[in-house]
C-alpha cells in the first residue's frame, strides 16, 4: 500500500510535532506500507531519519494558498501515485487517493480568541475542504471528536478516536543527571512546573496565584522553551506538573510527566480526564482555591506523592505509538478495501 504522509509540521514545535514524528516512525516499520513523506518548509530543512522524504522549499503561507485555495495541482505531482494521503492540520491538497487527516484540537474553531486571525481563517477554509472531501478523520481524543461533531458537519461515522502517547525518552531519570540539569539551568531544588502557551488557554494567571509560596517554573516564560531532549529532565526535576488548562485536544504533557515519575494536577474538563484517568489529581480550572489546595496536598503529603507516581507510570503504559500506528494502519486498510 502506497501512503503519502505530510510531515511538514515538524518544522515547528509542540504536540503536533511529537505526533507527526512518532507516528511516521512507527508506520515506516510496517512492511505492508510503502511510505512517502511530504515535507514542505522554507524555514527549516528536513533533518530527521525517515526514509523516502520528499523535501520542498515552500513557505507554509504559500503552500496554504497553493493547496487550500488554488487547488490545481494534486499531491501526486510531488509524491507520485499513492493509495492513501494522510494530511497535516494545515493543508488539504487535492488527490485521487483516499484521504485521511488528523485533528489534534479545534482551538481555532471553538476558541478563536486564542489564535491569530490568520490561523483561524486557514483552519476554517481547510475545514470546508475536509467536510466535503475527507474519507476519515482521526481525532486524538473523545473530547476532540465531540468538538468536531459540534463545530463541523463531519458525520460521526467518519471520525475515529486514536490516542497519542509519550515518547520513549520520557522515563524515570538518573538523579545525578537531574541535579546537573538543575544546576545548568539554575533551577530551584523543588519547583512546580507549568507549561506556557498563547492566550488564556493554559490558565497561567490562576497558576501563578495558586503557586505563591512555591518555586514556579513556566516553560516559555520563566525559562526558555527547551529542546525535546531536555524535557524529560525538566519533568523529572519537578515536584509536580500543574496543568489546569482550560482546553486540550489531548494533553501530552500529562503522560510525559507521569512517565518521568512526576505527579500531575490537571483539569476535570476537555480531554484531560481521558488522559490522566485516576492517576492525576483533577481540579476545576476556574477554582483557584481548589488548585491551591491540591497543590499543597501533593507537595506536603509524601504518601499521596508515592501513590500518584505509581499510578502515573501505570497510566502512561496504556498509551503507545505502536498502538497508535496499528490503529491508523487499520484505517488505511479499511479505506483501500472499499
Amino acid at each position: 500500500m502506497k501512503v503519502g504522509f505530510d510531515i511538514s509540521q515538524i518544522a515547528y514545535r509542540g504536540g503536533v510535532v511529537t505526533y507527526t514524528k512518532s507516528l511516521a516512525k512507527e508506520l515506516q516499520k510496517n512492511p505492508q506500507l510503502d511510505m512517502k513523506f511530504f515535507y514542505a518548509s522554507l524555514r527549516k530543512p528536513y533533518q530527521g531519519s525517515l526514509a523516502n522524504v520528499k523535501n520542498f522549499k515552500i513557505p507554509s503561507s504559500l503552500s496554504e494558498i497553493f493547496f487550500n485555495r488554488i487547488r490545481m495541482t494534486p499531491i501526486e505531482r510531488f509524491l507520485g501515485p499513492i493509495d492513501i494521503f494522510h494530511s497535516s492540520d494545515w493543508i488539504q491538497p487535492p488527490t485521487k487517493a483516499k484521504k485521511v487527516t488528523t485533528y489534534h484540537d479545534v482551538v481555532p474553531l471553538k476558541y478563536p480568541q486564542w489564535s491569530t486571525p490568520k490561523i483561524v481563517e486557514v483552519h476554517k477554509r481547510r475545514l470546508k475542504i475536509v467536510e466535503k472531501e475527507i474519507d476519515m478523520v482521526i481525532a486524538v481524543s473523545n473530547a476532540t471528536k465531540k468538538d468536531l461533531l459540534e463545530n463541523s458537519i463531519i458525520p460521526e461515522e467518519k471520525i475515529r478516536v486514536i490516542y497519542e502517547a509519550a515518547d520513549a525518552k520520557f522515563k524515570p531519570q538518573d538523579k545525578s543527571e537531574i541535579e546537573a540539569f538543575k544546576r545548568k539551568l539554575k533551577l530551584p531544588e523543588g519547583y512546580v512546573l507549568a507549561i506556557g502557551g498563547v492566550g488564556e488557554r493554559r490558565n497561567l494567571d490562576r497558576i501563578k496565584e495558586a503557586s505563591k509560596g512555591y518555586n514556579l517554573v513556566i516553560t516559555g516564560e520563566t525559562i526558555p522553551w527547551l529542546s525535546d531532549d531536555d524535557l524529560p529532565l525538566l519533568y523529572a526535576g519537578a515536584s509536580v506538573l500543574l496543568y489546569p488548562s482550560f482546553y486540550e485536544g489531548f494533553g501530552l504533557p500529562i503522560l510525559e510527566a507521569m512517565s518521568c515519575e512526576t505527579p500531575v494536577i490537571t483539569s476535570n474538563i476537555s480531554s484531560m480526564p481521558e488522559v490522566g484517568g485516576e492517576a492525576a489529581l483533577s481540579v476545576n480550572p476556574e477554582d483557584e482555591n481548589e488548585i491551591k489546595k491540591r497543590l499543597k496536598q501533593v507537595i506536603e503529603d509524601s504518601d499521596l506523592r508515592t501513590q500518584l507516581i505509581k499510578k502515573g507510570l501505570e497510566q502512561a503504559k496504556k498509551f503507545s505509538w505502536e498502538k497508535c500506528a496499528k490503529e491508523t494502519f487499520e484505517i488505511y486498510q479499511q479505506l483501500t478495501r472499499v
